[in-house]
């Protein structure tokens, strides 16, 4: 009974340290999603700019632009996973994953090859371990992503897209990320990166608005080929900050259920070491009375 007391004493002792970290990095995640969501909100305006500019180049010229020209026999695919660099945050990687294996079936029905490209050490782990080729990855800012982050990203998938598929280039770009709904919403989405689909604001008109009248220095096209590169690692940029903001968010969320599981673990070791001490402390009393009857028996049996 003393070993079985001492094993008890020994779990409730680990778990709670493991309590103690559950709960310090629940604190940490929730700290961390309001700078993410900060740094999302602080994005916004310039992807909105952005987003009017490439929308007037678009609407007001007539250029076929390569990023914005439909493949008329689209035979490759590129797809983007965007997970997380750590655990310990619920099922938010395996989510992404997930429908990224749906996306990859849908794009293999419809006559395409896949070619993944990957944001995160968790799906880089997963297509490693089942040993798929990966055409490019990305890793370590999963929390924290920068405009300098999604630059690069965009430029090398930018370069797949331009590239002809007879030489290993990709008619389409598709993103798989998750969004950030609230703090108990984050739902995983897919959109078509390339070719870029731009539509033009759809907000009623106000009465006696004059609308902008545009000039391209030097030309539409060349605007285009600035902006258009911008424009995509903008959008690369919002996935990033919404995947960091879900997943702090699922992180702090899983790390509150384990705190919670842990206090309930201790309060059961805690009942089972009492009524281990008790029967011990039981037993000592009976063995102590047995022993004093026996001697009072040997006792009187001398006499």
């Amino acid at each position: 009974m003393a070993a079985s007391l001492r094993e008890l004493r020994q779990r409730r002792s680990s778990v709670t340290t493991i309590k103690k970290v559950t709960r310090a990095m629940e604190l940490i995640a929730s700290s961390r999603i309001i700078k993410a969501q900060q740094r999302a909100h602080a994005a916004a305006p310039y992807a909105r700019e952005l987003t009017r500019a490439v929308s007037a180049v678009a609407t007001y010229s007539n250029v076929d632009h390569p990023l914005t020209t439909e493949s008329e026999n689209p035979s490759r695919a590129a797809m983007l996973l965007i997970t997380s660099d750590r655990g310990l945050a619920g099922a938010y990687s395996s989510s992404v994953i997930k429908e990224g294996e749906q996306l990859t079936r849908m794009l293999n029905d419809a006559g395409r090859e896949v070619q993944p490209y990957l944001a995160g050490r968790k799906a880089a782990a997963f297509y490693k371990f089942r040993q798929r080729q990966v055409a490019a990855s990305w890793d370590g800012f999963s929390e924290a992503p920068t405009y300098k982050h999604a630059r690069e990203i965009a430029d090398t998938m930018i370069s797949a897209f331009m590239t002809p598929t007879s030489e290993g280039g990709v008619d389409e770009i598709h993103v798989v990320f998750t969004r950030f709904v609230s703090m108990l919403t984050q739902r995983v989405d897919v959109i078509r990166m390339l070719p870029l689909e731009v539509v033009e604001g759809s907000e009623p008109e106000q009465e006696g608005e004059l609308h902008p009248l545009y000039e391209f220095e030097p030309d539409a096209e060349t605007v285009l080929d600035t902006l258009l590169p911008l424009y995509v690692a903008s959008r690369i940029q919002y996935c990033l900050l919404q995947s960091a903001a879900s997943e702090l968010a699922s992180r702090q969320r899983a790390m509150k259920s384990a705190t919670d599981n842990a206090q309930q673990l201790i309060e059961r070791l805690t009942r089972e070491a009492n009524q281990a001490r008790q029967a011990e402390i039981t037993q000592e009393i009976s063995e102590i009375v047995g022993g004093a009857s026996a001697l009072a028996e040997a006792t009187a049996g001398a006499e």
